[in-house]
């Protein structure tokens, strides 16, 4: 995945976050049922927000990263 795409897919994961943020916190009348479950949706933005910038550092750095228990022996 190239740098401009990773850079769109960071955007869209920030503003799904923000969108799902607003329509969290907004008042609702009583008995009025979010028909979207919008903390899931929050959380789903900022799990792919997390991993875009950590692809961004391995794309800006040259190495991949690499994860604790990648490295053989446990």
């Amino acid at each position: 995945m190239s740098l401009t795409t990773t850079l769109i897919v960071l955007a869209v994961s920030v503003a799904a976050f923000a969108g799902a943020l607003y329509r969290h916190r907004r008042p609702r009348e009583l008995g009025d049922v979010t028909m979207l479950p919008y903390g899931g949706i929050q959380f789903a933005a900022l799990v792919v927000a997390v991993v875009m910038v950590a692809h961004i550092i391995s794309l800006l750095s040259g190495t991949p990263l690499i994860g604790r228990f990648s490295g053989g022996g446990f």
